[in-house]
This record gives structure tokens, C-alpha cells and sequence, in this order.
């Protein structure tokens, strides 16, 4: 699956939410007010107070109001299709409902029979609910993944990155991610998908912003591939390579140098003029040590986006059931899409854990095999004009 861009800006999410809020659903059994009160006594067979949000919020890990907008999103396009889904005891499940159920099933990370047994569904509805869901969500939200068109949101991802640790004129941070899931080593396909650590895996390359709002995402290729490889498979690679990614403003480092838009990556992928790596090797110089420094707190972010990811919709943390290897790319591409509607909406709603940016603790870390002579050059006379330059005035 390719990068995903949208053209509709974060104004008329905004908008739609405001349209949207409360959510008014002619499909439910009951009154949209108490929905909650409703869906809440049937897993746990006590009601709780109406406006609960502590509850609703450790349940879904979000807000309430984003709930309200993600239905308002998938509403024509879950509901189009005739599908007469009920709970065990027959009971008609509405919107609000289903969108409940999927939430929880990729949140959770739970098998389709425990999220089942726990919501009074069958496993097999489970499943249903939960692609037509993944479905809607491609038809409907794309829109919150995009590389920016607008000269001033560019600059102030500019700036943002610039104020971590002085980096001028960095457009994003990209890394990747391995999505496990168990395979049966009969399976004709189990040593392409067999990863360096012996794991079977599908790999998520992700490119971020400061905010850790994902602009761009590229899922679908097995773990067995190099982060460098993976990269040059991608659509952003050959948009940065026409120049028609990270062609905007220079910057000047000196009278007779400038410095082109690019995005920031570990060791695993090749130093490029629009993508720059650190420094390799034992014997670095002073500016070389200092400038790895400063790349490494810039690229971090993009680290922390991708564990935050992974923390948040827990379907996608641990190691899949042999899942279905063509919607797996789908169902991590929504994900994605809700991680970036959390930050698109500002939910309040915080992790309960600390972010931390290991999202791949048993992997090691890879080592480009390519370079490019210019982008050396390019990489060097930064580097020398940080260390000429005065720290930051940053924490």
C-alpha cells in the first residue's frame, strides 16, 4: 500500500466536528444521551452514571467528542451496506454500537472471541463490524494523512523541528516498524515474511511531523526487507527524486551554501541530499559527535509517534493470529488515521503510560548501504555550521 495523502485541511475537520457534536443517530435503540448508559451496563451488567466520561475514556482510550466525529465520519458508509447485525440476544446494534465495537476490538488488541464474549456479540460479527469499520475509514478519513500544500503549515513544521535541537529547514522524520504475526513455517511465503530477528512481520514506514501526526505512511511490505529498500519502494521516494517532495525554500549556511528541504532517518536508511543520517563509525569528530546529537532528538520524535501508535491500538503492538496478509496493510493504514485524528482534534485524553520511543525493543539496528556524495558534502557543512552556531534556547 502506497503513501496515503489527503487534500482537505485540519479547518474543516474541524467544522464537521462542531456539525457532528452531539452525535444524533436515527438507528439507535435508544435515546443518543444514553447510549453509553446502555452499552456500558451491557459488559459490565451494572449502568454507570450518564456523562461518565472517566469511564467512556478508560474504555476507548479517547474523548467522547472524538468518538462523536469518528461515527459522524463512517455513519453513510457503515450503515449503507443492508446489514441487519445484532447481539446475542437480538438486539439491533446501532452506529454508535458498532463504531463501539471496532473501537474496542483495535484498541484492545483482543482476540474476536474475547471482545466478543465481553460485548455480548458473536466473534464473527466482531469481525464484520470491525472491516466494515477498517473499510469506511479508507473511504472517509484519508483526509487526515497528507503531506503539507500550504507554504505556512510547511514553515512551522520547519520551526518546531528547528527549536528541538536547532536543525534548520527539516521537513520530517521517517522510521519503521515491524507489525508481528504468527505463520505456520509450512506456509509456501514463511521465510519472505521472516524478519532478521526470526520473527514474521510486516513492515510500517512512517513519516512524521514535531507534533508526531503522521504525513505520510507506507505499509504492506514483508519484514524481511531492509528499511533502506522499503523506502526506495515507496511513492515518496520517487516524488523526493523528481522533486517534487522537499522542493520548497532554502536555507542559507553560509554566502556560497544552501540548504535544501529534507527529512531526517536513522543509520538503516541511505544519506540522501533530501534525506540526511547521522554519522557512523567510532572516529567522529567534535562537530560530527555533536551534530549526531542533535539528529538523534529530531529523529526521536518520529520514534515516539510510531510506540505511541503502537500503545494506543494495541492490534497492532503484540503478534497477530495469522491474520489476512492483504488486509493487515488496511487495518494498520486506520490505525494510523486515528492516531492522527487524537492529535487533529487535540483529545485530551492521555496515555497511561509514559511515551517512550522504542516501539521495536528486540530489534537492532540496521546500517544503510548506500551514500551519496553530495548529500555527504551537505551533511558535513551542516554539521559545521551547528557547531559554529549558538546552542538553541531550548530545554
Amino acid at each position: 500500500m502506497g503513501p496515503i495523502r489527503g487534500l482537505k485541511r485540519k479547518k474543516k475537520v474541524e467544522k464537521d466536528v462542531d456539525q457532528y457534536t452531539p452525535l444524533h443517530s436515527s438507528l439507535s435503540h435508544v435515546c443518543p444521551s444514553d447510549w453509553w448508559v446502555d452499552f456500558s451496563k451491557r459488559i459490565s451488567g451494572t449502568s454507570v452514571e450518564e456523562g461518565d466520561s472517566v469511564t467512556f475514556e478508560s474504555m476507548f482510550k479517547l474523548s467522547r467528542k472524538t468518538f462523536n466525529y469518528i461515527c459522524s465520519l463512517v455513519k453513510d458508509a457503515m450503515m449503507s451496506k443492508p446489514m441487519n447485525i445484532t447481539d446475542l440476544s437480538g438486539k439491533f446494534l446501532s452506529l454508535d454500537d458498532r463504531v463501539a465495537v471496532a473501537l474496542r476490538r483495535l484498541s484492545s488488541g483482543d482476540s474476536l472471541s474475547i471482545v466478543g464474549e465481553s460485548l455480548g456479540i458473536h466473534q464473527s460479527t466482531v469481525s464484520q463490524i470491525t472491516w466494515r469499520f477498517v473499510e469506511a475509514m479508507e473511504e472517509r478519513g484519508l483526509h487526515h494523512i497528507h503531506w503539507p500544500t500550504n507554504q505556512d503549515d510547511m514553515k512551522d513544521i520547519k520551526s518546531k523541528f528547528e527549536n528541538i535541537r536547532g536543525l534548520p529547514n527539516c521537513c520530517g522524520a521517517v522510521d519503521t516498524t515491524h507489525i508481528m504475526f504468527c505463520l505456520s513455517t509450512a506456509d509456501p511465503s514463511s521465510k519472505v515474511w521472516s524478519d532478521l530477528e526470526k520473527n514474521h512481520s510486516m513492515i510500517l514506514q512512517a513519516i512524521v511531523d514535531p507534533d508526531m501526526r503522521f504525513l505520510d505512511v507506507l505499509a504492506g511490505w514483508p519484514g524481511s526487507l531492509s528499511d533502506s529498500l522499503v523506502l526506495k519502494s515507496s511513492r515518496f521516494f520517487e516524488l523526493a527524486e523528481e522533486g517534487k517532495r522537499l522542493s520548497g525554500e532554502k536555507f542559507n549556511l553560509s554566502n556560497d551554501t544552501e540548504l535544501r528541504e529534507y527529512i531526517v532517518g536513522d543509520s538503516g536508511f541511505p544519506l540522501l541530499p533530501w534525506l540526511l543520517t547521522p554519522y557512523t563509525g567510532r572516529e567522529l569528530t567534535d562537530h560530527q559527535a555533536d551534530y549526531n546529537k542533535r539528529h538523534f532528538a529530531t529523529r526521536k520524535v518520529a520514534q515516539r509517534a510510531l510506540a505511541r501508535l503502537k500503545d494506543k491500538w494495541k492490534i497492532i503492538q503484540g503478534v497477530m493470529w495469522r491474520p489476512d496478509k492483504q488486509k493487515l496493510p488496511r487495518i494498520i493504514l486506520v490505525c494510523c488515521l486515528l492516531h492522527n485524528i487524537l492529535i487533529d482534534l487535540d483529545d485530551g485524553v492521555q496515555d497511561e503510560k509514559p511515551v517512550t520511543h522504542h516501539h521495536d525493543p528486540d530489534y537492532g539496528q540496521q546500517v544503510g548501504d548506500s551514500t551519496d556524495k553530495s548529500a555527504s558534502i551537505q551533511r558535513e557543512k551542516l554539521a559545521l555550521y551547528l557547531a559554529n552556531k549558538l546552542p538553541p534556547n531550548v530545554p
